[in-house]
C-alpha cells in the first residue's frame, strides 16, 4: 500500500513570530542606549577642552590617564583608555609635538618608552580637571546620591559582564 504524500499546501506552516524575530527597538536596546549616551556625553565634554585647550577626545583621554597614573607605556595607555594603538599613537605624537607629553626610556624594558605629562601638560591637566568635575556635577544634578551609587555599581557590573561575552576586547 502506498503512503500518501502530503501536498505542498499541507507542508506550509505560517511562521510564528518569535520574540527574537521581532523588530529591534533601538530606543530600548541597552547597548545602543549606552553608546548614544556615551557619544553625547563625550562630545559635549570635548567641546569644553577642545575650544579652550585644542585637545581632541583621544588626547584628553591620554592626558587624563597620564595625569593620574604616569609614567605609562603606550600599551598601558591603550589598556587604560580602551582605545586602539593607532589612535593612542597619533594622540601621543601630537601631544609630544605640542610639548604636553614627554618621552623617556622605560625603566624595565628598553624597547618601550615611558610617557608622562610635561610641565605644560600638567598645567593644562590641572585646568581641565575642575572643568570636567563641574560638568559631571551638572550632569548628575537632581539624581539622588543613592541612585548615582546604584548607577556606578551597575556600570561596574556591566563592564565586568562585557569582558565575559563574545567579542570582548575588540575596539
Amino acid at each position: 500500500m502506498e503512503h500518501e504524500r502530503p501536498s505542498a499546501r499541507t507542508l506550509q506552516v505560517e511562521p510564528r513570530p518569535e520574540p527574537d524575530a521581532a523588530p529591534l527597538a533601538l530606543e530600548e536596546f541597552l547597548p545602543y542606549r549606552l553608546s548614544v549616551l556615551a557619544n553625547r556625553v563625550s562630545a559635549a565634554l570635548a567641546r569644553l577642552y577642545q575650544d579652550r585647550f585644542g585637545l581632541s577626545i583621544p588626547e584628553w583621554r591620554v592626558m587624563a590617564v597620564l595625569g593620574r597614573f604616569a609614567p605609562l607605556s603606550s600599551n598601558e595607555v591603550c589598556e587604560r583608555t580602551s582605545m586602539d594603538k593607532a589612535k593612542v599613537s597619533r594622540a601621543i605624537a601630537r601631544m609630544v609635538a605640542a610639548g604636553l607629553v614627554s618621552r623617556a626610556p622605560h625603566a624595565r624594558d628598553q624597547r618601550l618608552v615611558s610617557l608622562a605629562l610635561a610641565a605644560e601638560g600638567r598645567r593644562v591637566y590641572e585646568q581641565i580637571v575642575p572643568l570636567a568635575r563641574d560638568w559631571e556635577r551638572a550632569l548628575v544634578a537632581g539624581i539622588a546620591p543613592a541612585d548615582r551609587a546604584a548607577l556606578l555599581r551597575l556600570l561596574a557590573l556591566l563592564e565586568q559582564r562585557v569582558g565575559a561575552l563574545p567579542g570582548a576586547g575588540i575596539d
